[in-house]
This record gives structure tokens, sequence and C-alpha cells, in this order.
């Protein structure tokens, strides 16, 4: 479970990478020979961070619920 959660935490920060990369590059319309980036590439990257995220929590939120997962730390009420 570890290593399924540590996966998820890289794809997470490869997809906030990506739109970093799409944000600073950007187009340059003063350069005719180069082709135009497709826009909305780093609006997707994005998204995609964001449908990532989601589906981690719910994951982790459900091994809690079957029980693979056990929560340590502050004893609730202490």
């Amino acid at each position: 479970m570890k290593i399924i959660v540590a996966l998820a935490f890289v794809a997470i920060l490869g997809s906030l990478a990506s739109a970093l990369v799409y944000m600073m590059r950007g187009t340059k319309p003063t350069d005719p020979a180069e082709p135009a980036a497709p826009k909305g590439r780093m609006a997707t990257a994005l998204a995609l961070r964001v449908g990532l995220s989601i589906l981690l929590f719910l994951c982790i939120l459900l091994a809690w619920k079957m029980g693979w997962i056990n929560p340590t730390g502050i004893p609730a009420g202490a």
C-alpha cells in the first residue's frame, strides 16, 4: 500500500512539473518558423493533477474503511 501511495504522489508531482514546463515555455508568436504549442496543455496537466489527488484521497479513505491501513499518532480526545 505504501508503494502505491508513493507512486501516486510521484505522479502528482510529475503532473505539476509538466504544468510548470508548459507555463514557462509558453508560445512564441514572433518566431514564424517554430510551430505554436497546442493551447490548454497547462490546464490539462493541472486538471490531471487535481484528478490524481482526489483519486489518491479516495483510495486512502477506502483502504482505511476496509481495514487495510490503521491510523497512528495522537489518540482522539487526548
